[in-house]
């Protein structure tokens, strides 16, 4: 029996489980199977893989995107100014790592750009972050990260974001948990009354299908897009890497 997982805390709606199930089910393969590892800190993660030796992918989640990296025996398909793993291959006890998450994030936001789309505020610095910072560093895109506190002096906190900068930022990418069930009745604390028709709003939320971050930007007019396509891209790549020769 092949296995695969996600390891993650918590895990309790897990769109990756569903999904390769599903797969599997549809396709036909029976000796494919796809598990859940919650873990309460990595200090827990080569116990795991100690008890699952037949384990021959994983895909890694909040918040362990950035801590897994110590684990890992090859980095070199993880790009050098990407500091997050959220898949992994398991070849004859190595761990190989990869970053999945800029694949699917850049392949679903660009097709979305207008002309207007220059700069971007991105909500949040957690290990999701720094995929949708690669994407928009390869792009050519200007960005300014937005988070509570201050980190290492870059950035802006909620509290600075004024009408100027709004008007100027006009992607705005929530990589946050807020929003997310069962936290449904919260969002992004920035104002929306500054959101106008020339407005992208992304977020990296996929459940509920329309938060209450997107459900503001597209009373006021803006163009809203969540996460579902972006896990179903960075899935199907975990997939096609799992299985490389």
């Amino acid at each position: 029996m092949r296995l695969f997982g996600l390891v993650g805390h918590p895990l309790t709606h897990s769109f990756s489980k569903k999904y390769f199930t599903e797969k599997f089910d549809k396709e036909g393969m029976a000796d494919c199977r796809y598990e859940l590892f919650p873990i309460e800190s990595m200090e827990q993660f080569r116990g795991l893989l100690q008890a699952n030796p037949e384990l021959e992918g994983l895909n890694i989640t909040v918040p362990y995107k950035k801590q897994v990296l110590s684990f890992l025996n090859d980095t070199q398909h993880i790009p050098v100014s990407l500091d997050a793993c959220n898949c992994i291959r398991i070849r004859n006890g190595n761990l190989i790592g990869y970053n999945t998450d800029w694949i699917g994030f850049s392949h679903s936001l660009l097709p979305l750009l207008q002309p207007h789309h220059t700069k971007a505020m991105v909500l949040g610095n957690g290990g999701a972050t720094a995929a949708v910072i690669f994407v928009l560093q390869k792009s050519g895109i200007e960005f300014t990260i937005v988070s509570r506190t201050l980190h290492h002096n870059s950035g802006i906190t909620y509290q600075e974001i004024d009408e100027a900068f709004m008007q100027e930022h006009t992607i705005i990418i929530n990589t946050t948990p807020l929003g997310m069930y069962p936290r449904e009745n919260a969002c992004p604390e920035i104002p929306y009354p500054y959101i106008t028709s020339k407005h992208l709003l992304y977020d990296l939320v996929y459940n509920p299908e329309k938060t209450l971050f997107l459900q503001k930007g597209e009373e006021q007019g803006a163009s809203i897009k969540n996460g579902a396509e972006m896990l179903v891209l960075q899935a199907e790549e975990s997939w096609r890497i799992w299985n490389e020769i």
